[in-house]
């Protein structure tokens, strides 16, 4: 797994809400196939008592058991972490809603608690990551090995993105690796840089006559750091005030629920009913592509614990359509300014809404999201946020620097691209015309670790 991503900007995230009551739920609120699963143990859900806001830490702590790594690499990522407390504090905000499911499902497994923190040096807890090498969501799975490991991947949903499915998969992958390699510090070697990559290293130095521990291969520079940025995070966690930081208040109690929603209905329509934020939602549900739920793959959506009830007795309620959009499936040339019309949108929403590319005129057979019944074009303007297929790096706000560079002859593209630090720009030069202003996003240095 990648973890070369764009960190997330604070932007993002939506005010940190406490959930100190408990779940009590009357089942005569619901219906029966409508059943909340709590991920959680259920003496925990009942329990009255002020939470201990340190529990979390504590626990995480006496759960460390992976011997300490000689590497001088952790000092480095220490002092990193050490001279960014902002960067710490967005990546636990964003943590504090998946950080007590993932601690647990790991301790139920038996497994080192620090590979809980896995999700803080592959995406910064970031629902919506994506890398540069195309692995997405918090546990980074490339879409190869997301598939191996039933995570299904199409136009509605992605479900490297499912905070449950993928931290499943996730935990399945990593004790599989540590059973073929029998040592954890290979495991997770693996898990940055490939199960062939390490086995390949390893005949290496078998035929060198060589060690074949992790210390002794040789390896790319984001695998040899991979471990080190791990155990400098464990010990920020371990002892936050010897590098200056203090760790937020995170409850040792579930922050979600699981709910049985309807196959098809609107996200927009969801939050609304759950009486969260948008923003919310999509932090508990990134996997979902479309503002709309309509397909077969996943019928559970998380919601906080004390808005899952709420959630299900508004349904019962609501007597209006669940769902104000369909999916279209446009003949490949049809012209896109003829068709939005017809459903009422502008061509500029039927583009928003779809992340089709602005440039855009013609069809190419592809499956569109058009409103069911109507116009639409207030709705769009709410669609268009729910919207998961644009990458995250494409939000101008994650980069701190945008320069502004007129391209002025052929010759000068190279030295423009050296000037700028731009290794990995992937654009062929017969696309960039005379004079064209390129917009280069530089990224603060909170970002790209």
């Amino acid at each position: 797994m990648s973890s070369s991503l764009t960190d997330p900007d604070a932007q993002f995230i939506p005010s940190q809400e406490q959930y100190d009551e408990p779940l009590t739920m009357s089942t005569s609120m619901m219906d029966p196939e409508e059943v909340v699963t709590l991920l959680t143990n259920a003496s925990l859900i009942g329990n009255t008592e002020a939470p201990d806001t340190n529990a979390i830490w504590q626990r995480l702590r006496s759960s460390f058991t992976l011997r300490d790594l000689n590497s001088p690499l952790i000092s480095r990522h220490e002092q990193w972490y050490a001279a960014r407390p902002d960067y710490i504090a967005r990546m636990m905000a964003r943590a504090n809603r998946y950080l007590y499911y993932i601690a647990t499902e790991v301790e139920r497994r038996g497994m080192p608690g620090e590979i809980a923190l896995l999700p803080m040096i592959e995406s910064a807890f970031n629902p919506i990551a994506n890398s540069s090498a195309n692995a997405s969501g918090i546990w980074q799975f490339m879409p190869a090995t997301g598939r191996d490991y039933g995570l299904q991947q199409n136009w509605w949903y992605d479900g490297r993105r499912d905070i449950i499915s993928a931290t499943t998969s996730a935990l399945d992958y990593l004790q599989k690796l540590h059973n073929q390699f029998g040592d954890w510090e290979l495991a997770l070697a693996a898990y940055n840089w490939g199960e062939g990559a390490v086995q390949r290293a390893q005949e290496y130095n078998r035929r060198s006559g060589l060690a074949t521990n992790y210390a002794s291969l040789k390896m790319p520079d984001e695998t040899r750091n991979y471990l080190p940025k791990l155990f400098a995070i464990k010990n920020i966690i371990s002892n936050p005030a010897r590098f200056g930081l203090s760790l937020p208040n995170i409850n040792d109690q579930p922050y979600f629920a699981a709910v049985s929603s309807p196959r098809q209905i609107d996200v927009e329509l969801i939050a609304r009913l759950a009486d969260i934020s948008k923003e919310e939602f999509l932090a508990l549900n990134p996997a979902h592509n479309r503002p709309v739920i309509m397909q077969h793959h996943s019928d559970l959506i998380l919601l906080p614990v004390n808005k899952a009830a709420h959630f299900l007795s508004n349904l019962d309620s609501y007597d209006k359509p669940l769902v104000s959009w369909q999916s279209y499936r446009a003949n490949k040339g049809e012209r896109l300014d003829a068709l939005a019309p017809r459903f009422g949108l502008s061509v500029e929403k039927l583009k928003s809404v779809n992340g089709l590319s602005a440039q855009q005129s013609l069809s190419t057979g592809e499956t569109l999201l058009v409103p069911l019944h109507g116009d639409r074009s207030e709705a769009g303007n709410e669609v268009s946020a729910f919207n998961m297929q644009r990458p995250y790096q494409n939000n101008p706000q994650t980069a701190k620097t945008a320069l502004k560079s007129p391209v002025q002859k052929a010759e000068n593209f190279a030295k423009l691209t050296q000037q700028n630090q731009l290794n990995n720009l992937s654009v062929s030069v017969n696309q960039i015309t005379l004079d064209q202003t390129l917009t280069i996003s530089q990224p603060g240095d909170d970002e790209q670790y």
